[in-house]
């Protein structure tokens, strides 16, 4: 068991919030070790230390943020296709810094215009000893990757239109590579129309335990020519 005096907001709750995580993990039928939850844990008591600071999420209680932030990101580790990742709009690092913890093997760019966010992410990557990640601050129009690398995979949690991720994302994607939006609803038709004739666009319906709402992986590959 992780020193709960490690913890600044959570450590009255830990042990049922573990308990939520753990039984979580068991559910979504993930490999996570004990030092990756313990990891986990310690994100989300440095998301909510820092959130009257940097203003990172509206949620402020811990069994909340722990379901609609960190276990909502793992419900996607399943469907998750192989390889270099960056994370467009990360945010407070949602989904990319959960997939770094789960996945460190797998090399993690998390991307935001927010200073103070990429500021909080860099500081807990530090804390968390995650050498698989690398924050930074930008728009994704101005972002240019070491060296012009393409990734693998690009994901998104935060873009409201499917059509402008696709725009900004497309340029960094490698080829045959794969776009993963994290959505609540399937996107409406007139938000994929623009889309339908180049990609091949699949939905797949998340059953994120303990969320009792409505989520969704939208996944997009460009159609072989």
């Amino acid at each position: 068991m992780m020193n709960t005096n490690e913890f600044q907001v959570i450590s009255n709750q830990y042990k049922e919030l573990d308990k939520l995580l753990l039984d979580s993990i068991e559910q979504l039928k993930l490999e996570i070790s004990a030092e990756q939850r313990g990891k986990l844990m310690l994100y989300l008591d440095k998301l909510l230390f820092w959130n009257k600071a940097y203003n990172l999420t509206a949620i402020k209680q811990p069994k909340e943020a722990l379901i609609k932030h960190i276990i909502d990101c793992l419900a996607i580790l399943p469907h998750l296709k192989s390889g270099k990742l960056l994370d467009i709009g990360t945010g407070a690092g949602l989904p990319g810094v959960v997939i770094a913890i789960c996945q460190p093997e797998r090399e993690v760019t998390v991307l935001d215009s927010n200073q103070k966010k990429i500021r909080f992410i860099r500081q807990s990557v530090s804390e968390l000893k995650l050498t698989n990640v690398t924050p930074v601050a930008s728009r994704i129009e101005n972002f240019v990757p070491q060296e012009h690398e393409k990734f693998a995979v690009i994901t998104s949690r935060a873009f409201a239109s499917l059509t402008d991720f696709v725009e900004a994302a497309e340029p960094r994607l490698a080829q045959e590579g794969w776009l993963q939006a994290m959505k609540g609803l399937i996107p409406e038709p007139e938000d994929m129309n623009a889309l339908v004739d180049e990609w091949q666009i699949e939905h797949i319906a998340l059953d994120v335990p303990h969320l009792h709402e409505t989520r969704h992986l939208t996944e997009l590959v460009k159609k072989s020519i």
